[in-house]
């Protein structure tokens, strides 16, 4: 797997757990509100969740978004 297929890999799950969440919670959890919750600004979280991700997400950030989805960080690197 190259650099580039790791980060859209990465910033699709990002979105697929976003939205798994969105379904189970009442409160509708946004890419700003995501961002928020994370202590990083908004365009993140988009480019991040984008088709055309092309910028990597620090260990930091991953970290703080497996928190608030309440997800394990390895499920962000699983191919589905």
């Amino acid at each position: 797997m190259t650099n580039e297929e790791l980060k859209k890999l990465v910033g699709r799950n990002i979105k697929k757990y976003r939205l798994i969440y969105n379904a189970y919670n009442k409160e509708k959890l946004t890419q700003k509100k995501l961002a928020e919750k994370i202590g990083a600004k908004t365009p993140l979280i988009g480019a991040l969740e984008s088709e055309n991700n092309n910028i990597g997400v620090s260990i930091y950030n991953l970290y703080m978004i497996s928190k608030v989805l309440n997800v394990p960080i390895n499920k962000f690197f699983e191919e589905e």
